[in-house]
């Protein structure tokens, strides 16, 4: 077997870039609100080395780190879900996705209502649970289509699972997907059902992002293109829009994730199993909860030498983020523009400094010297040889 397993604990920042300001974030730290709320408990990610990551003041530093330790900067232009992946994947956006702090313009949503047949609530910036609560009880007695965005580049759609079953929202997703092209092309067009009666609305595990398709070529073309087994745990499959991706699977959790990531540390398979655990930034991040970011990241910690056991000799596990997402951070509720640790567990890599490298991109550079591929692209690869 020759496979790296990549996770990415999405959001899980380590500290404001330098220029974080220009993003509208000051002083953030998603790691240092796990800390200070006193529910964080991760020794086996501290032995690690995340403590010795340039920057971690936050946790303890170790003698002799595990894994070999540094963290990532973002050279692309924004904060999102979208353009983080795509960077580790291999590509610098120059240019930010569009976002619409105002809402859509009505050249977007006229011919949104007009294909689907439905009206729309909402169309302004708002938290995914506010605004169910805001407009469910409408959307319930109208029918009409709760339309939302965020800081992200995103277009959500929310409806009540018995208004309108998943499957006939995904249909309208598509048709905004559609819509969404050119100077509208934001990241992703995302479905949120939700269930239950007025005053205590909750949103359902049936969440489906239809993303934009990468503008380039990106380490899982490369690797599929040369033969190699490319796994997609969890929304991998949505950002990249299936492209370049052999085999995927969805998860309903970060545990759920967990346990997949382990069925296939048990499988024989040569390539990438490329894993997002997206709890941390969807369940506790957006929702400015550190108790709860503090226990899952405490939970993954418990969860991770277990699975460490199941790594051959010649595999590789590298834990990164996509973006930040600070969860003691009150001046929004969006993502934060951080730095992301590099943690790499392997053959030779235990205590080895990685230092700041200046881009997300330095990953996939990494795995495509490890498989001995070829693939352009900026980043300079991490892999340890002796």
């Amino acid at each position: 077997m020759n496979r790296i397993f990549l996770f990415v604990l999405d959001s899980f920042g380590i500290g404001a870039l330098p220029d974080a300001a220009q993003f509208g974030d000051h002083g953030v730290h998603t790691l240092a609100a796990c800390v200070s709320s006193g529910e964080l408990h991760i020794p086996n990610l501290t032995a690690a080395g995340l403590g010795n990551i340039d920057g971690v003041d936050c946790l303890p530093q170790v003698q002799t780190p595990t894994a070999a330790y540094g963290r990532m900067a973002e050279a692309s232009m924004g904060k999102d879900t979208t353009i983080g992946h795509w960077e580790i994947a291999g590509i610098v956006s120059k240019q930010p996705l569009p976002t619409y702090p105002n809402g859509f313009p009505e050249e977007i949503i006229e011919p949104f209502c007009q294909a689907t047949g439905r009206g729309v609530l909402g169309n302004i910036p708002a938290s995914g649970t506010e605004i169910i609560a805001q407009y469910g009880d409408e959307h319930i007695r109208t029918g009409k289509l709760i339309v939302y965005t965020s800081a992200d580049s995103v277009f959500q759609i929310a409806a009540h699972e018995e208004i309108l079953p998943p499957e006939e929202l995904y249909r309208y997703c598509r048709i905004a997907r559609e819509l969404l092209r050119g100077k509208h092309g934001v990241g992703r067009v995302i479905a949120r059902p939700f269930v239950g009666t007025s005053g205590a609305y909750r949103r359902t595990a049936n969440r489906h992002d239809f993303s934009l398709e990468p503008p380039a070529e990106t380490i899982l073309d490369a690797l599929r293109d040369t033969g190699h087994d490319t796994i997609a745990v969890g929304k991998i499959f949505d950002i990249f829009a299936g492209k370049g991706i052999t085999e995927h699977v969805y998860t309903s959790s970060n545990r759920n994730g967990m346990e997949l990531a382990m069925q296939y540390a048990q499988k024989d398979f040569h390539g990438l199993c490329f894993v997002n655990l997206v709890d941390f930034d969807m369940l506790f991040g957006h929702r400015r909860d550190p108790v709860g970011y503090a226990r899952a990241l405490s939970e993954f910690d418990a969860w991770l030498p277990g699975f460490l056991k199941q790594m051959g000799e010649e595999d590789l596990v590298i834990l990164t983020a996509d973006h930040g997402c600070d969860p003691s951070y009150q001046a929004t509720t969006d993502h934060t523009r951080e730095y992301v640790p590099l943690l790499m567990f392997g053959k030779n890599a235990a205590g080895k400094q990685l230092g700041t490298r200046s881009s997300f991109t330095d990953v996939a550079a990494t795995i495509a010297e490890r498989f001995g591929i070829t693939y352009a692209t900026p980043g300079e690869s991490f892999l340890i040889k002796s």
